[in-house]
């Protein structure tokens, strides 16, 4: 299956990766403390408005908890960080939980996770938690949460395309990816395939691909290098 693209950033980033949550449902996870329940929901947003739809959802949903506490960061440089306590103590909900994103390792020594929402949606359970004991719950909801969250490296990358014969697109396409390539989409026109090899861009990568296509097709197909777009590649 082809990896996911991205939208097309309105600046050009900084970097040249990150990592997110994987495309899918929601991840939800409950703890509880002192007779108070947690409920952390993470969702991946790529924009503000993606992120606050998160919030507003599960106030609908749960209608009768007394906090509904969130934290994102948005952008391939993070350069979009907010949080909110929804009516916790200033500085006891919303700003663990940012914490607890932007200081997940996601690699040794590597902190880099984007494009997630967090919310924790906190039932009272009538024993009162004070300042630290609050800082310590919000801040391990998300870090619970994150832990069993389904992760992606996120990269800018090449997308080279070539046509070849529809009768022999799946194997080439399976040929290339045992070869360690990274496919993106794939189209079709009336009389061919439409394959994309997603490269870093730089030209040493993009002459690989292109040798490795040739010598699977005796030299038939030619591979072209397109624009550049976000990609998802697996964790290994």
């Amino acid at each position: 299956m082809a990896l996911r693209l991205g939208r097309v950033q309105e600046q050009e980033s900084r970097s040249a990766s990150y990592t997110t949550l994987a495309c899918g449902p929601d991840v939800r996870h409950e703890i509880e403390i002192k007779r108070s329940r947690f409920i952390t929901v993470l969702r991946r947003a790529g924009t503000e408005d993606a992120a606050r739809d998160l919030v507003a959802g599960l106030r609908r949903e749960f209608h009768d908890a007394r906090h509904h506490c969130s934290a994102f960061i948005i952008g391939p440089d993070r350069d979009i960080q907010r949080s909110s306590d929804d009516g916790e103590p200033s500085g006891t909900a919303g700003i663990p939980m940012l914490d607890a994103l932007a200081k997940r390792e996601t690699a040794p020594g590597v902190a880099d996770l984007s494009d997630v929402s967090a919310v924790v949606v906190r039932y009272f359970g009538g024993v009162l938690l004070g300042a630290g004991g609050l800082v310590r719950a919000y801040s391990e909801s998300v870090s619970s949460a994150l832990a069993v969250a389904p992760m992606v490296r996120r990269g800018r990358l090449r997308l080279c395309a070539a046509e070849v014969p529809h009768a022999a697109a799946g194997r080439l396409e399976n040929d290339l990816r045992a070869g360690g390539f990274v496919m993106a989409e794939t189209s079709y026109t009336a009389r061919h395939t439409i394959l994309r090899v997603a490269v870093p861009d730089d030209a040493a990568a993009i002459a690989a691909a292109a040798g490795r296509l040739q010598l699977l097709t005796a030299g038939g197909a030619v591979l072209s290098p397109e624009g550049t777009e976000w990609v998802d590649v697996p964790l290994a």
